[in-house]
């Protein structure tokens, strides 16, 4: 499943009611959490138990793939960043909605692929590297798409990237003002902004 070996794969429910009682969740995080959520699987075990050629890390030992029924299309990630600090388990999540599967993995933060068609050949997480570790940060690059620069970690990047956006962001409301602006001071103040802002980036 999910391109992942036959070995890896299993299967239980984690019951929604079970994760409330057992977490004992404010109602309106279980109101959030219902309304986003419809059911929980794992549905495979990625270890040197299930992959023998398999190292275990440093960092991690093992991870889940876990299969999540979607209520809605739109969610809120708080919900998935939720599971995240509840099960204290290193987790893929495989978010299906309708015909469409989004990977969601959290590494500092919760970070997701695009949309895709889920077929039946379709292959989604590959295992790339000698340790877990590696396995580990690989699927995280490939989820968000990150290149990670010469020199910096993953996790370092990932920062690195969010303060570039932060500035990217910052960049076009400060354009958006200097052009509906009429005041010549105030347009050159705006220059002036988004010229230090560029040099950030």
């Amino acid at each position: 499943m999910y391109g992942l070996p036959q070995s890896t794969e299993c299967k239980k429910q984690l019951s929604k009611k079970a994760i409330f009682a057992k977490f004992d969740l404010k109602p309106p995080q279980r109101e959030s959490f219902d309304a986003d959520i419809a059911r929980i699987d794992i549905v495979a075990a990625v270890s040197p138990l299930t992959v023998p050629a398999l190292a275990v890390g440093e960092e991690v030992k093992e991870f889940y793939v876990l299969a999540v029924q979607m209520k809605r299309k739109e969610y809120d990630s708080k919900n998935i960043a939720l599971l995240t600090k509840l099960i204290p388990q290193k987790m893929v999540f495989a978010l299906h909605y309708g015909d469409e599967v989004q990977l969601a993995i959290y590494h500092t933060k919760v970070i997701t692929s695009v949309w895709q068609l889920l077929t039946p050949n379709f292959s989604l997480l590959t295992i790339e590297g000698l340790s877990l570790d590696t396995v580990w940060e690989n699927i995280v690059k490939s989820i968000g798409q990150i290149d990670v620069e010469s020199g910096s970690t993953l996790t370092e990047q990932i920062a690195a990237n969010d303060q570039r956006a932060k500035l990217l962001a910052q960049i076009a409301t400060l354009e958006r003002k200097m052009a509906s602006e009429k005041q010549p001071r105030r347009k050159r103040e705006y220059f002036e902004q988004i010229r230090i802002l560029k040099k950030q980036i």
